[in-house]
């Protein structure tokens, strides 16, 4: 599964962005897929996930009520919608999916296939 992500770039604090990752695989829609993000000199983090079955969703404490993941089956895209920026969200963002027909969030098993990354820039 190939994935596109898009959608960022530079904002100032409280600004919104929203990003996308599209699929060209139809297969997409029965997957878990996540977004995380990297910053400068940090780990890895994941930031949200959206399940294919059972309707559950993960939000990082850091994103909590100011970031929603969504996604559109018939687009085979998964979105996530980012308001209230601040400096901190700085990173590039990824998307990913665990390839895994069902799976719930977080996925039980890793995630496969990995987008190229988007880069957003949030300025005080």
């Amino acid at each position: 599964v190939q994935l596109q992500a898009s959608g960022g770039g530079s904002v100032q604090t409280g600004d919104l962005l929203r990003l996308s990752c599209a699929a060209s695989d139809p297969r997409f829609k029965d997957y878990a897929v996540g977004w995380f993000r990297q910053a400068p000199g940090k780990e890895r983090e994941g930031v949200a996930c959206i399940s294919s079955g059972d309707g559950s969703l993960y939000y990082a404490d850091s994103v909590k009520g100011r970031f929603t993941i969504s996604r559109d089956n018939a687009k085979n895209t998964v979105y996530l919608q980012m308001n209230s920026l601040q400096p901190e969200d700085t990173a590039v963002y990824y998307c990913a999916t665990d390839r895994v027909a069902g799976s719930s969030c977080p996925p039980a098993g890793p995630y496969r296939s990995w987008g190229q990354g988007t880069q957003v820039t949030v300025s005080s």
